[in-house]
C-alpha cells in the first residue's frame, strides 16, 4: 500500500492502485468513534472522493475489533446535561444535542452517499453506530466470530441512523433494537441482510480487497450511476426522510431526563456501565 504522506492520529489512510484504505486506529479504546475521529474520517473521505485514481473505498479497524461504536465519553458534561434537561435551558440543550447527533449521522451517511463504492471489513465487534456505519457501506464483509448489536437502549440512548428496518425488516429491527443485544453473530447478521459475506478472520482483508478489485475493474461511470440509482430508489421509498425523523426521536431521547435516567447515569459515572446495567435489570426482577 502507498503511504500518502498525510498522517492522522485516529485513522490510517493509504492507497493501493484503485483502492483507498481507511482504517479506524484507536485500538486501545476498541476504535470507539470520537469527534476527532469523525473529523479525520471526513477529511479522508474528501481525499478519496477527489482522487481520480481511487475507484473503491475500504473501511476497516486496527487492533482487536472494528469498533465498539461511538465513544460513551464523548459529548456534553453529564452534570450540565442533567441540569439542562430539567431547567429552562432544555431547548438550548436540545439544539446543541441536535448539532452533535447530526455530525454523527452525517459521518455514517457519508459512506452511503459517497459517489464511489464503499466496503466495510469488520471483525470481533461491530456495535452501535459502528454497525450503522458498516451497514451504510455498499458492501459489508464480516470475519467469522464478529459480534454485532445495538445496545443503545441499555444506556438510555437512541439510534443515530435508523437503517436497520430498511435492511433487515421491522420485525427483526425491533428485536435487535428493543432488546439492545450485542450478541448477534456474523452468520445471523448475514441471514438478516446486514452482511454480504462471512469469511475466515485471517482472510478478511484479502476478501475485502478481492471484492473491491472486482468492482474497480468495472466501468467506473456505470458503477457510479448504478449505485446512485439504487440509493435513489431507497430515497423514493422514503428512507432519507424516515432517517431524519428518527434522528429527531434520538434528540428527544437524549434530551429528556427521568428519575430512571438520572439514577442510571449516577451509577454509571461512579461505578461503571456494567454496574448501571445490572442496577436497571434488578429493578424489573
Amino acid at each position: 500500500m502507498k503511504d500518502t504522506g498525510i498522517h492522522y492520529q485516529l485513522i490510517r489512510y493509504s492507497t493501493e492502485g484503485p483502492l483507498a484504505w481507511l482504517s479506524l486506529n484507536r485500538p486501545d479504546k476498541l476504535n470507539a468513534i470520537s469527534p476527532a475521529m469523525i473529523a479525520e474520517l471526513d477529511h479522508a473521505l474528501d481525499r478519496a472522493e477527489s482522487d481520480p485514481a481511487v475507484r473503491v473505498i475500504v473501511l476497516s479497524g486496527e487492533g482487536r475489533a472494528f469498533s465498539a461504536g461511538f465513544d460513551l465519553d464523548m459529548g456534553m458534561d453529564m452534570n450540565m446535561a442533567g441540569q439542562a434537561k430539567t431547567g429552562a435551558d432544555r431547548e438550548t440543550y436540545k439544539s446543541a444535542m441536535r448539532r452533535e447527533l447530526m455530525q454523527d449521522f452525517n459521518i455514517i451517511m457519508r459512506f452511503w452517499d459517497c459517489p464511489k463504492p464503499t466496503i466495510a471489513a469488520v471483525h470481533t465487534y461491530c456495535l452501535g453506530s459502528a454497525m450503522e456505519m458498516a451497514v451504510a457501506c455498499d458492501i459489508t464483509i464480516a470475519a467469522s466470530g464478529c459480534r454485532f448489536g445495538a445496545p443503545e437502549v441499555k444506556f438510555g440512548s437512541g439510534i443515530v441512523a435508523l437503517l436497520l428496518p430498511w435492511f433487515c425488516g421491522p420485525k427483526k429491527a425491533k428485536e435487535l433494537l428493543l432488546t439492545g443485544t450485542d450478541r448477534l453473530s456474523a452468520e445471523q447478521a448475514q441471514a438478516c441482510g446486514l452482511v454480504n459475506q462471512v469469511v475466515a478472520a485471517d482472510t478478511l482483508l484479502a476478501s475485502a480487497r478481492a471484492m473491491a478489485m472486482d468492482i474497480a475493474a468495472n466501468d467506473q461511470l456505470a458503477v457510479r450511476l448504478t449505485k446512485q440509482a439504487i440509493n435513489r430508489s431507497m430515497d423514493t421509498a422514503g428512507m432519507r426522510r424516515a432517517l431524519l425523523d428518527a434522528l429527531e426521536t434520538d434528540v428527544e431521547i437524549e434530551s429528556t431526563d427521568t428519575p430512571e435516567t438520572r439514577q442510571f447515569n449516577d451509577i454509571m459515572k461512579s461505578q461503571g456501565a456494567g454496574a448501571a446495567i445490572a442496577w436497571r435489570r434488578a429493578q424489573v426482577g
